[in-house]
């Protein structure tokens, strides 16, 4: 990966972990996929390696991210799913090719066939998507409390009350915030 571009975000949900290739969309966004060689760094970072990408091919990936994004975020706020989004997530489904298989820990991984492109990837993420929002996965959909951010994040915890889509960018850095706020209030309430 190169060292020019921002990190890519983890995640447990592939999802969501796709719709984090742009993040900080309410600020100063981040795209993490400005290439077609950078999308085929993620792909193969998940799991859904291929061995090239067009910027038409790029521009589709956009496309589902996007349509994810918002799809996600409607669910999470119990609104009617757009309908232009539902389109995109249930095409880019239905065009590729990808096998579910069982790995010997049980756990479920896909497996694209050889001479894979990204259509068969994006089906995967576009599946995944479907699950999540379909409510199929344990947890809750949820918007990061970052008033930047806004991230669609699959809610896991047991009381169902996480506020941020990760702790260690944007809970953290709400932390820093208030502790920075408590402590310059601290010294004015001195002066």
């Amino acid at each position: 990966m190169q060292a020019e571009f921002p990190d890519f975000r983890p995640g447990n949900v592939l999802a969501t972990a796709f719709t984090g290739t742009l993040s900080e969309r309410q600020g100063t966004p981040v795209e993490r996929i400005p290439t077609p060689h950078r999308l085929i760094d993620w792909l193969e970072a998940n799991g859904l390696a291929v061995d090239s990408c067009s910027t038409a091919q790029l521009e589709l990936a956009r496309e589902l991210r996007e349509s994810v994004h918002v799809a996600a975020t409607a669910a999470a706020l119990g609104d009617t799913l757009p309908a232009a989004a539902v389109r995109v997530l249930n095409d880019c489904s239905a065009q590729g090719r990808a096998a579910a298989y069982l790995t010997p820990e049980g756990e479920r991984q896909w497996r694209l066939g050889p001479a894979s492109r990204v259509e068969d990837a994006l089906s995967v993420i576009a599946a995944d998507a479907i699950s999540m929002i379909a409510g199929e996965r344990d947890g809750r959909l949820a918007l990061c409390a970052s008033p930047t951010c806004q991230a669609v994040f699959v809610d896991t915890s047991q009381s169902r009350t996480r506020k941020w889509c990760d702790m260690n960018t944007c809970g953290n850095r709400q932390k820093k915030a208030r502790f920075k706020a408590s402590r310059s209030f601290q010294r004015e309430s001195a002066d």
